[in-house]
């Protein structure tokens, strides 16, 4: 009879040389999605000139809200290039929650800070495929907090799914939002105040740089919860 069904690891098949590669170049793609994050935020910070108008602190609080705290708060769960790789599981649940509450808390202050400047500048809402996709991001973040209180608390809501499940379940709505909050990002760098803002390679840059941590981060669940090439013995 066959043995219970097992997941084969990460690089089986290779040689000890290349599995060593491919182990650093994670390391190396995981470090580069932390700098990138930062990076971007610290740049529109910048950028915005936060103080001089309402509008200067929107791209300031979403910066932090997404490009920062919401990728920090997936990365951390890496096993490569992590500062928190030596950090309990539990631990890593608990600033997990934290910096989510950051984004949450940034996110509906810079939608406070847009809705501010357009009614005081008595503008229209909802006229840019960005406002509309920043408000489906936004409302797809508090879903998916909404459901990592399930996750935390299942016995006390009653939930009937398996504890495996659930985690699966709330990784794959994760990744759908990060996703979608790096399209939204991208579709801001379309906007007039960013294309008077930036110009010339520079803007292509900005164009690119959210794309690397969405990667990462991609790379990240799929290989944590997706399942491998099954192995039997």
């Amino acid at each position: 009879m066959p043995s219970d069904v097992e997941y084969s690891p990460v690089g089986e098949g290779l040689g000890m040389r290349d599995f060593w590669l491919y182990v650093w170049l994670r390391r190396a793609a995981v470090i580069t999605a932390h700098v990138t994050g930062l990076g971007l935020t610290l740049s529109i910070c910048l950028l915005s000139r936060p103080g001089t108008s309402l509008f200067s602190w929107h791209p300031v609080c979403m910066s932090v809200a997404y490009c920062l705290c919401m990728t920090e708060g997936v990365l951390l769960f890496s096993a490569e290039g992590s500062p928190f790789c030596f950090v309990s599981r539990k631990g890593k649940v608990r600033l997990h929650w934290f910096c989510q509450a950051l984004v949450l808390i940034a996110a509906a202050n810079g939608l406070g800070f847009m809705v501010a400047s357009k009614n005081v500048s008595e503008l229209p809402h909802l006229l840019t495929w960005h406002s509309v996709l920043g408000v489906c991001t936004l409302s797809a973040t508090a879903l998916q907090a909404a459901c990592g209180v399930g996750l935390l608390f299942p016995k006390l809501l009653r939930l009937s799914s398996p504890p495996l499940r659930l985690k699966l379940y709330h990784a794959t709505c994760g990744l759908v939002v990060y996703l979608l909050a790096t399209v939204t990002v991208v579709s801001a760098m379309f906007s007039d105040w960013f294309q008077a803002t930036v110009k010339g390679l520079a803007w292509w840059a900005f164009l690119l740089l959210p794309l690397f941590p969405a990667l990462v981060v991609m790379n990240q669940i799929t290989n944590a919860y997706l399942p491998r090439k099954k192995v039997t013995s």
